[in-house]
């Protein structure tokens, strides 16, 4: 049986009031915000690590990511772990909506529009229920090197 390639699944949530979607086939399971333990040094993107049945995932406060402020009532949120290239990774959203099918030839380029305003980190866009998603590229939201901005002194 010939798989079919026209339709993305994908699995939705949002920041907010603003709504986003990944490549479900990207997602290893959904959990709910666990205890959090720190790093050496403060990262701007990271909030800390988590134990996950003996693997240790960075979380990524996405509200970070798009220098959005802190949700004002502290909502429980969701925990997105994704797999990306070399390791996995925990991406901290407010709510996880639903998994929607949308048909590939449906999901818009994003707009060509200046850098500094999150969409370097958008694949693309759709719309579902008369609501726009904002599709993210996982990989390009995390690289070691944003942990890493000072270099050791020795």
């Amino acid at each position: 049986m010939k798989k079919d390639l026209q339709h993305i699944q994908l699995a939705c949530f949002s920041l907010g009031d603003k709504l986003f979607a990944v490549d479900i086939m990207r997602i290893k399971e959904i959990i709910l915000p666990q205890k959090l333990a720190g790093l050496p040094k403060e990262s701007e993107l990271l909030e800390g690590v988590i134990n996950l049945r003996g693997e240790v995932i960075p979380v990524m406060d996405m509200r970070n990511r798009f220098g959005m402020p802190k949700a004002s009532e502290r909502i429980p949120g969701r925990l997105l772990i994704v797999s990306l290239q070399r390791q996995m990774l925990a991406l901290a959203v407010d709510d996880v909506l639903e998994v929607i099918t949308v048909p590939a030839g449906e999901i818009k380029p994003a707009p060509d529009v200046i850098e500094g305003i999150g969409m370097e980190y958008v694949l693309g866009i759709c719309f579902s229920s008369e609501r726009m998603f904002m599709i993210l590229d996982i990989d390009s939201l995390f690289c070691p090197s944003d942990v890493r901005q000072e270099p050791l002194r020795g």
